[in-house]
């Protein structure tokens, strides 16, 4: 009962402090907010980050130094992270993080699972463990673990295989200390050694300790805290000289902090044996500086030279002088007799003897103890080199920003350079940066796509962006200006498709000069295209230089077909949106009304835009997946494309891919692959008349069919994706 006043009490008092400094209106909202987000969870708006680690350890300690401390350690160089409990961790987590980090974390299903979709998605993993408790042949040499009844090891030894797996399954491994770094290497490709270091609050906490202490100066007092049960057999280790000491000093005094069951032959003393439970972290420093000596005896093991030096960091964070094993990290990290003593079996006696009887050697020891892990022992002092080794092992990462994931030719260019890019080692996320009220408008009218299979989609306003990126795209004018105000990107792209400044007609006003102003940005940015014809006017009336890649096909998904029109009703095909000005969508369905509807069938392909009365259509095709697009190509005979502006123009291609015949206008952006009479014909635009023609030539004219069919095989062929790729992997480079 007590308990639960006493956290009323606390939420009362949280409350009051909050509607004090917020105000009523502003702790309502609040409130709100957090009732609201409690019940839906999945609405709250998430964070792309740079590092997820997963904690699958459930002792707060380890937890503490290597999930709480490492996430400070990234925010402190400037990366971003967040941490998660591994069975809270979901397949949904993938897309939000560049890189995961599992500590102590045994396998499950969905662990197995998240590792091969990350290394499928080029997502780096690394193991993190503090301790050998990886594989069985390491803890079988601890002797408490060698005591367990047989169910209980079972269990122990299924935690310990399974974290085995884990690390196996990861690129990388991650630890604390130069024995366990050499011990993993058996298990992973490469291990770095970040050790522990104390967080900003645990400095902060031993500061505050530190001018809180009182000691008594009549006594001397020796601390041993011990951090599990498994220390019993350290302990015993220096019994011998530990109650030798306590014979012969009267004003010695033993602190047991924590799990540790007391030997009889301290019974003796018990007066003078101070004996802790095991309490709050924020707490410990206290009882560690009422010290004037700790211990830290480590027994010869693998496993224990294996072990990090935080008892002496903890008692140095105080000023507390610290006495240990002269093995593993304690070897390494204190400096004998001037941070530490470092002592060998046998010899804990006269060591500990000596600062007992010496107080002004063991204050030196402690306050140079003290200012060397002050600097170079925490957090903030030491990022850099942890960040760094995790950065050079993730991936090279790319954002493409689209206007939207809607359907369209640009979307589908885009979405087969991040095919591209993921199958050569980056780590590609779309980032759809469609506006909330044009998303509410989209869905309400169709089923607008968040996702796409096979890609990594954010949607820009339901996602905090705080990642990292080595590379991000503008994909359309209005996109560049997200890129530009990105924080944290080292190389910035504007991917131009198109002379985007006539798709507003003149008189339209302000989005057609920002347009415009797009291909005369002074930041820096750098220009790539898919259109000779864009490389072209780029250079020639903005003075920029833009690197070129040609655009491709996919042929698996354009099935050759060889069209045969002397039976049945010929089927002609018109693709582009009913409302767009430089699509010129009219004036096929013009060329159509000429044609006599006895013999020809009009099929109607668009992404967005309903048919306009007028228009005389078979059969129409909206909104259909890009995979499913060629077969509506392979159903047709001939192509009509009357399209104004176009930059790289596809539908002509894949018509010719699949076999079928092309009328076309001529413009800035087929030229480059078109040739009139080989493999298409062109008609003048704007003259109806002349494209009747050219489809009635195409259907009396079998000479002619053949050569366009082996001129549009040639072409197609040529311009396949797989001959294409090795330069779109050269324009991000």
């Amino acid at each position: 009962m007590k308990k639960y006043l006493r956290l009323i009490k606390k939420a009362t008092k949280k409350g009051t402090d909050s509607i004090r400094s917020d105000g009523l209106v502003g702790f309502s909202k609040r409130s709100a907010k957090f009732v609201y987000y409690k019940k839906f969870p999945e609405k709250k708006k998430r964070q792309f980050k740079d590092i997820l680690i997963i904690n699958g350890c459930t002792l707060p300690h380890p937890e503490r130094y290597r999930v709480n401390h490492q996430v400070e350690q990234l925010i402190a160089h400037g990366m971003t992270a967040d941490s998660v409990f591994y069975d809270r961790l979901t397949p949904d987590m993938l897309k939000y993080y560049r890189g995961f980090i599992f500590f102590r974390c045994p396998v499950t299903d969905t662990i197995k699972e998240f590792i091969a979709e990350a290394k499928s998605s080029n997502k780096t993993c690394f193991f993190d463990v503090d301790d050998l408790v990886i594989d069985q042949k390491y803890t079988d040499q601890i002797a408490y673990v060698q005591t367990m009844n047989q169910d209980d090891k079972a269990l122990y030894n299924d935690g310990v295989d399974r974290m085995g797996e884990t690390l196996r399954l990861c690129d990388y491994g991650i630890t604390t200390t130069e024995r366990l770094a050499t011990e993993l290497e058996q298990y992973t490709k490469e291990v770095f050694i970040n050790r522990n270091v104390a967080s900003d609050e645990m400095v902060y906490c031993s500061l505050k300790a530190l001018e809180a202490r009182g000691r008594d100066e009549n006594k001397v007092v020796i601390g041993y805290f011990s951090g599990s049960i498994t220390h019993n057999e350290d302990f015993e280790m220096v019994l011998p000289d530990l109650v030798a000491l306590l014979k012969k000093h009267s004003n010695l005094y033993i602190k047991v902090v924590g799990i540790l069951d007391i030997p009889a032959e301290l019974s003796p003393f018990s007066d003078r044996i101070l004996v802790t439970d095991f309490m709050d972290w924020k707490q410990m420093p206290y009882e560690v500086a009422s010290c004037d000596i700790t211990i830290a005896p480590l027994t010869k093991s693998i496993f224990n030279e294996a072990k990090s030096e935080n008892k002496w960091l903890e008692s140095s964070l105080v000023s507390v002088a610290t006495v240990a094993s002269n093995i593993g990290a304690f070897k390494q990290e204190m400096e004998h007799e001037k941070t530490g003593i470092l002592v060998d079996d046998g010899d804990w006696y006269d060591a500990l003897d000596d600062l007992i009887l010496n107080k002004d050697k063991r204050e030196k020891i402690a306050v140079a103890a003290h200012k060397e892990v002050l600097a170079n022992h925490t957090t903030v002092n030491t990022p850099y080199n942890v960040a760094k080794f995790i950065q050079s092992k993730l991936a090279r990462n790319i954002g493409f920003v689209l206007p939207s994931t809607d359907i369209s030719g640009g979307v589908i260019i885009i979405l087969k350079h991040a095919e591209i890019l993921r199958r050569n080692g980056w780590d590609v996320t779309l980032i759809d940066a469609v506006d909330k009220k044009a998303l509410k408008l989209s869905q309400k009218q169709y089923n607008y796509r968040l996702d796409i299979p096979g890609h990594n989609v954010v949607t820009a306003h339901r996602v905090k962006m705080n990642a990292s990126f080595d590379t991000m795209v503008a994909t359309l004018w209005a996109t560049l200006r997200y890129v530009k105000r990105y924080p944290n990107v080292r190389h910035r792209l504007y991917f131009v498709q198109n002379f985007e400044t006539d798709f507003y007609i003149p008189g339209t006003g302000e989005p057609r000069f920002l347009a415009n102003a797009t291909y005369s940005d002074q930041t820096g940015v750098k220009y790539i295209t898919m259109s000779i014809w864009c490389q072209e006017w780029l250079h020639e009336k903005f003075n920029r230089e833009a690197a070129y890649a040609s655009n491709g096909i996919d042929l698996k998904y354009f099935p050759y077909r060889e069209r045969n029109l002397s039976g049945g009703k010929i089927k002609i095909l018109i693709e582009g949106d009913s409302k767009s000005e430089y699509k010129n969508t009219d004036e096929a369905f013009g060329i159509v009304e000429k044609l006599d509807p006895a013999k020809y069938e009009i099929s109607y392909l668009s992404y967005r835009k309903e048919p306009k009365d007028w228009y005389r259509v078979d059969k129409f095709y909206n909104r259909i997946p890009p995979e499913e697009v060629g077969e509506v190509y392979a159903s047709c005979d001939i192509l009509i494309k009357t399209s104004i502006l176009e930059s790289f123009s596809l539908p002509p291609l894949e018509m010719m891919a699949t076999g079928g015949f092309v009328v076309v206008v001529p413009n800035g952006g087929n030229r480059e692959y078109l040739r009139d009479g080989e493999n298409c014909l062109f008609y003048e635009q704007g003259n109806i008349q002349d494209g009747v023609e050219k489809v009635e030539a195409i259907v009396d004219d079998s000479k002619l069919r053949t050569r366009l069919a082996r001129g549009s095989k040639q072409t197609a062929q040529a311009y396949s994706w797989e001959h294409i790729e090795p330069s779109i992997v050269d324009l991000y480079k």
